[in-house]
């Protein structure tokens, strides 16, 4: 069986920044276990299955050890492969996800935005080992779905080193580190999730469902420009909802297309 698969990089400004997502097209769901393996062969932080069906179009993802329950960055890859190249004439696409229906929205300039929803982050008792594995002293600590640590600068949410095998063992999905920004930025952040197979992701949707609400109300903003400070590099617009949803906006640069063979 030969299937079409594209990568396409999310929440970049061009080419090899943002955050690489495979999109495999299938006829019907394969087997869980294949689709596990074809994401782990991938070796991508995500790989979206994409699946026609009833008219439109539904969508699973699969990190390179597990299956996610939403995933931001490989919804907007699919998205401007379905926007750019079946459906040219369409501004938006919903797809029909674990997660319930996501919708993004393509402008005039290109920019693709996913409505999204948000996880507010809230006060939490710290798992102890979690400041020691970032290398932190004393630091205010939140969490929605993940840990949210605030830290002082932009220069030190940077400059973080952090123990990684440390940190897979802490008690949440991942960790997200987030400063105040700089260069034009509201907020910089980094996101850790090594018990899931990522030790650092490169721009993440739904870290920034936590990101965005934290700092829209600590700057009393409604429109924020974040920055995800990994090697490669995000750039997000994120938009608070009046619905209390989050709007997630970015580019996407194509790199590869071609088929798998399993």
């Amino acid at each position: 069986m030969r299937l079409p698969i594209w990568q396409i990089d999310a929440f970049a400004e061009g080419p090899f920044r943002g955050n690489p997502a495979a999109v495999v097209l299938v006829e019907d769901w394969l087997p869980d276990t294949l689709m596990q393996a074809i994401a782990a062969e991938n070796n991508q932080t995500t790989t979206a299955f994409l699946r026609r069906r009833d008219g439109g179009f539904a969508l699973r993802w699969f990190t390179p050890t597990i299956e996610e329950p939403i995933c931001g960055h490989a919804t907007l890859a699919t998205a401007a492969l379905v926007l750019g190249e079946m459906l040219p004439d369409a501004s938006s696409i919903g797809f029909t996800t674990p997660a319930g229906t996501l919708t993004v929205t393509r402008d005039q300039d290109g920019l693709y935005e996913l409505d999204f929803p948000t996880r507010p982050p809230g006060p939490v008792e710290a798992d102890p080992g979690l400041l020691p594995a970032l290398g932190l002293p004393s630091r205010e600590v939140l969490a929605g779905r993940d840990y949210l640590v605030i830290c002082e600068s932009a220069a030190e949410v940077e400059s973080l080193a952090p123990d990684i095998a440390a940190l897979a063992r802490t008690d949440r999905h991942a960790i997200i580190v987030t400063g105040p920004g700089d260069g034009g930025y509201d907020c910089v952040s980094r996101f850790f999730a090594p018990g899931h197979g990522i030790a650092e992701d490169h721009a993440t949707g739904a870290a920034h469902a936590t990101v965005a609400p934290y700092w829209a109300q600590r700057l009393g903003k409604r429109v924020l420009k974040a920055r995800q400070a990994s090697p490669r590099g995000g750039v997000f617009r994120c938009t608070m909802r009046e619905d209390g949803r989050v709007g997630l906006a970015g580019r996407c640069a194509f790199y590869l297309r071609g088929e798998i063979a399993v």
